[in-house]
């Protein structure tokens, strides 16, 4: 079989191609092929768009023969190579552990339990009943839903679930008083998959004073990730989104129901989540001027009928 395969390549190709090429090249693809697909599940995706972003910059100061840049890039390569590693250094420990616990072989089968949907309808339901039911008794909750950047790491600060979502299972982890309450849930398809995780803070000098640690940390996943956050307020029982590093606050049902369905289709975008809130907070400042002015004209109506 290797001769005639050796035979058919010698005949048809002039370049000499043996079967160990062969192999060396599936055996290539595959480890690229994983690189590339543990890269796009982390932070180091975004890490490394930067990277090639810089990387085109050399190459215009190359093209345009920019000494002095050229010269820096020369002198600081040595450098740059260990600052790599040095912030890759979690991704690269996490990735050598899954290689450790990866069954090769599995990417091979078909897997028929695939579907367009990222979770049921049943699961949308229970989020929203949920947010709401804990809402009415100001019941603090965190839930996070992931979407494509994984969130193992993430889970790994918390006590393994891996159940069912109902509304009574999510309203019973944050309950007060309970092991479980303390910290975010993430939620992969339709389980729970860990509870009492850590999340990282938002920096974001923006945000209201008024919020406290569960809302920064509902933005600063969302400022590391794409995922899809909802945040139940202790204080007012409020109901708020986060997402892209943009938090949206007291959500009612229908709105929250709405952005779940485009979820759970795959059709949530982080660009439009900016550009609604920016149409809603000038739908806001509009709604407040056209208020103004008409309480501006009732006042001066009065001052006319008195005089």
């Amino acid at each position: 079989m290797s001769e005639a395969i050796s035979n058919f390549f010698r005949t048809y190709i002039p370049i000499r191609i043996e079967v160990t090429d062969i192999v060396e090249i599936i055996i290539i693809s595959f480890m690229i092929y994983e690189l590339l697909k543990w890269v796009k599940s982390t932070k180091a995706w975004q890490l490394i768009k930067g990277i090639l972003v810089i990387l085109v910059f050399i190459a215009l100061a190359a093209i345009f023969k920019l000494n002095t840049i050229l010269w820096i890039v020369d002198k600081a390569v040595n450098v740059l190579m260990f600052a790599i590693v040095i912030v890759f250094q979690p991704e690269l420990r996490r990735a050598l552990e899954q290689l450790g616990r990866k069954k090769f072989f599995a990417g091979l089968l078909p897997d028929n339990s695939e579907t367009n949907e990222r979770f049921s309808d049943e699961t949308v339901d229970a989020l929203v009943r949920a947010a709401y039911d804990m809402g009415k008794v100001k019941t603090g909750a965190l839930i996070v839903i992931e979407q494509d950047t994984n969130l193992s790491e993430y889970e790994a600060t918390g006590i393994e679930l891996d159940a069912l979502v109902s509304s009574q299972l999510i309203i019973n982890i944050f309950e007060h008083n309970t092991p479980l309450h303390d910290g975010a849930v993430i939620m992969r398809g339709n389980r729970l998959t860990a509870a009492t995780c850590y999340l990282p803070l938002s920096d974001n000098m923006e945000l209201s004073k008024e919020l406290g640690t569960r809302h920064r940390a509902a933005v600063g996943i969302s400022e590391v990730t794409d995922s899809f956050t909802i945040v139940v307020s202790e204080e007012t029982g409020g109901v708020s989104v986060a997402v892209g590093g943009q938090l949206f606050r007291n959500m009612d049902e229908e709105k929250l129901r709405s952005h779940l369905v485009r979820l759970q289709n795959k059709q949530i975008d982080v660009k439009k989540f900016r550009l609604w809130k920016i149409r809603n907070d000038k739908a806001k400042t509009i709604e407040a001027k056209n208020r103004e002015k008409a309480e501006k004209e009732k006042k001066e109506k009065k001052t006319g009928k008195k005089k």
